[in-house]
C-alpha cells in the first residue's frame, strides 16, 4: 500500500525470514560464525537457540544461502512427527525417493547417501527448526542419526534451532547422552540499543528506499524501546509507522507517527 509513496520495490519490514534482508549485528554475526564452524568442521551437533523473533530462522536461511554446491541440506520446519514421519522427511528433503518405508530401510538408505556423499568431498547438513517441540523420543533420534561416521569424520552435521526451552529439555537426564554430543552452542540475544537503527536503516535500503524516507532519532529510540531490540518487534513497529507515515503523507517518519502507530500495534494485539 505504501511502496509506491515511499518509491520501495518491496516491502522493507516483513515478519517473514527472507535472508535477503538478513542484518550483521554483533549478536547474528557471532552466531553465523558459530554455525559455519560447527558445520564445515565437521561437529555433528550444533544447538543454536534464542527468544521468539530474534531471527533464529533468518539466520539459517542466510547460512543455506551461503554454503556451496559441495554441502548438501536438508531442513525441517515442522518437528511435530513420528520417528518413522521424520526420518522419511529428512530423506525427501535431502532430495531422495524413499525406497523402503521402515525404520530400518530409511536409516540404511540415509547411511548409504551419506557415505557417497563423503566419499565425493562433500558434506551433509540437516537444520531442524522448532526444535523445543521434538520430543525426546525424536531428539533421542537425531542423536542416533549423529552416530552415522567415519573412523575420523561424522556424516551428518544437525543443526537443532529453538526458543530457550531447548536448552532446558536438552538438559533432561533422559537426554544426557545426547547433551553430550552437542559441540557447538550459541544463544542470540535481542539487538543492541545503538544496532536498531542501523537495523531500520540496512532494510530500508535493501528495500530501495531513495525519496528522503526517514526514521528520526526520537521515533528510533521510542521503537527501540517498544521492541526491547527484538527483530520481529522491530518490523512490526516499523511496518505501521510506515503506513501511519503514508495516511500523513509524511516522509519524516517522526516521534508523533510512531506513537500513533504503536497504539494502533498494541490496540490490534489486544484484539487479536
Amino acid at each position: 500500500m505504501y511502496c509506491q509513496f515511499y518509491g520501495l520495490k518491496e516491502r522493507p519490514f516483513n515478519v517473514t525470514s527472507d535472508p535477503d534482508f538478513f542484518y550483521f549485528s554483533r549478536r547474528h554475526r557471532d552466531a553465523l560464525s558459530h554455525l559455519s564452524y560447527g558445520v564445515f568442521q565437521r561437529k555433528g551437533i550444533i544447538v543454536l537457540t534464542g527468544e521468539i523473533g530474534t531471527g533464529k530462522t533468518t539466520l539459517c536461511r542466510y547460512l543455506l544461502n551461503r554454503l556451496g554446491k559441495e554441502t548438501k541440506t536438508a531442513l525441517i520446519l515442522n518437528p511435530y512427527f513420528s520417528e518413522l514421519e521424520l526420518l522419511g522427511s529428512i530423506i525427501r528433503d535431502f532430495g531422495l525417493k524413499i525406497q523402503d518405508n521402515t525404520r530400518l530401510g530409511l536409516i540404511e538408505q540415509l547411511n548409504e547417501f551419506l557415505l557417497n556423499e563423503f566419499q565425493a568431498g562433500n558434506n551433509v547438513v540437516l537444520i531442524v527448526d522448532e526444535a523445543q517441540n521434538l520430543r525426546p523420543n525424536l531428539l533421542e533420534e537425531i542423536r542416533l542419526l549423529s552416530n552415522l561416521e567415519t573412523d575420523k569424520e561424522k556424516l551428518l552435521q544437525v543443526i537443532l534451532v529453538g526458543q530457550p526451552e531447548l536448552s532446558h529439555r536438552l538438559n533432561l537426564h533422559d537426554l544426557r547422552q545426547l547433551r553430550q554430543r552437542v559441540m557447538v552452542r550459541f544463544h542470540i540475544g535481542p539487538l543492541e540499543l545503538d544496532e536498531v537503527k542501523s537495523y531500520i536503516d540496512h532494510r530500508l535500503s535493501i528495500a530501495g528506499s531513495c525519496r528522503g524516507l526517514e526514521f528520526c532519532p526520537e521515533a528510533v529510540r521510542l521503537i527501540a524501546e517498544f521492541s526491547q531490540g527484538t527483530p520481529r518487534l522491530i518490523n512490526m513497529a516499523c511496518d505501521r509507522a510506515l503506513l501511519a507515515g503514508f495516511a500523513s503523507e509524511t516522509s519524516k517518519i517522526d516521534v508523533h507517527v510512531v506513537r500513533k502507530a504503536l497504539t494502533e500495534l498494541e490496540t490490534y494485539t489486544l484484539k487479536e
